[in-house]
């Protein structure tokens, strides 16, 4: 059975098929992924091949497999996703340790999705407390979803905005991953991303900056002195969004590129 899905999944175009299809067959007879070896030799109930052709055909169509599992993995903890937010990315991991560099006690989290970044960093800061803002009602109810599943429900809470529009208190480290794939780049996604991961999170359906703008231009208003703005960027965007902080009197402004050596995060303070 594992074989001749691995061989469906290949034939559909989809990479690591070999991968996906044990993750998908360990999901669908409930063991752990390391445990796929041992029940190989085992007879295959109808319940679990019925369940498991029903996730290969999902994924030929490109379907993520977070999405089938509903979860992902991100800096060591287990995320639930759905359809409603971004999957959290290895590459965003970059942010977290830059957050993590220096102490905390007010974080705000813009676009939190998932809530994956702001979990985090409450999770890995026990005395921190934080805020979540997002546009989407769907997303938040995930984030709020995920901040009980780590524990730190009791010290983070969750408003639907635009980015500021609803913020209202100081913080010493806000924080964003905001859409920043421009328009003309969509049809070169993959289409696990471009089919199945919300569209709003990814693009601003201009040139990849118009949230960059909105967050710097506001963020020295909410920020305390010395606070930090630490923002996820395309590679091609340390420049603009530099200048952005430039603009908006930041300071020891700072690129910092992924483990891929891809600028990833540009960090700036509140004088």
């Amino acid at each position: 059975m594992l074989a001749m899905a691995v061989k469906q999944l290949a034939a559909a175009g989809v990479s690591d098929s070999a991968r996906d299809a044990r993750k998908l067959f360990a999901y669908a007879s409930g063991v752990d992924a390391s445990r796929v070896t041992l029940i190989l030799s085992e007879d295959v109930t109808e319940e679990v091949a019925t369940r498991f052709d029903a996730l290969i055909a999902r994924r030929a169509q490109f379907e993520p497999v977070s999405h089938l599992i509903g979860t992902r993995d991100f800096y060591g903890r287990s995320f639930q996703v759905t359809k409603d937010v971004l999957d959290p990315r290895p590459e965003t991991e970059t942010l977290i340790e830059v957050a993590l560099r220096d102490p905390f006690e007010r974080v705000l989290d813009l676009g939190t999705g998932s809530g994956c970044i702001l979990v985090t960093l409450l999770a890995e800061n026990p005395k921190a407390t934080g805020i979540g803002g997002d546009a989407s009602s769907a997303a938040l109810t995930i984030a709020s979803c995920n901040a009980q599943r780590h524990g730190v429900q009791a010290r983070v809470r969750f408003v639907q905005s635009d980015w500021m529009a609803a913020i209202r208190d100081p913080f010493d480290l806000i924080v964003a991953n905001p859409p920043y794939i421009a328009a003309d780049e969509m049809d070169d996604l993959q289409p696990e991303v471009c089919l199945h991961e919300p569209r709003i999170a990814l693009t601003d359906e201009a040139d990849g900056l118009t949230a960059y703008n909105k967050i710097i231009a506001g963020a020295p208003d909410y920020l305390t002195p010395g606070g930090r703005l630490i923002v996820e960027i395309g590679a091609t965007q340390a420049e603009a969004v530099s200048e952005m902080m430039r603009d908006a009197e930041l300071q020891q402004i700072r690129v910092i590129p992924d483990l891929d050596h891809r600028d990833r995060v540009v960090e700036a303070r509140k004088p």
